[in-house]
């Protein structure tokens, strides 16, 4: 019988994976997922989203494919503006009850 060996996930694959810019990847990624959640829920295909995001069809399967480093986060949130999503930045100090250093964060308000 084999043993395995399980190591506890940080809660961001792309630092559990040691990849540079964790954090980033991880804000990217998030959302890169409400941007294709907001293309289903218009019902928008890719050669439509393209046209409303202005950038190339190609560069929306790209994106929604997980290839999204060409993107800033700042590009990002310009596209979920342009699908009709209210982008909300908030800055505050660190929790001090938090065990864990400050943070980024995306969440919803629905």
């Amino acid at each position: 019988m084999t043993s395995k060996r399980v190591t506890k996930s940080t809660g961001n694959v792309y630092a559990d994976l040691g990849i540079k810019n964790a954090e980033e990847h991880a804000l990217k990624a998030e959302l890169v997922h409400r941007i294709a959640a907001a293309l289903k829920e218009e019902g928008l295909n890719q050669t439509d989203a393209a046209r409303r995001l202005r950038v190339t069809q190609p560069d929306v399967s790209n994106m929604l494919r997980g290839h999204f480093r060409q993107f800033s986060v700042e590009r990002l949130m310009r596209f979920l503006v342009a699908l009709g999503q209210d982008v909300e930045i908030v800055v505050r100090p660190a929790a001090a009850t938090r065990s864990r250093a400050a943070q980024l964060t995306v969440s919803t308000r629905d």
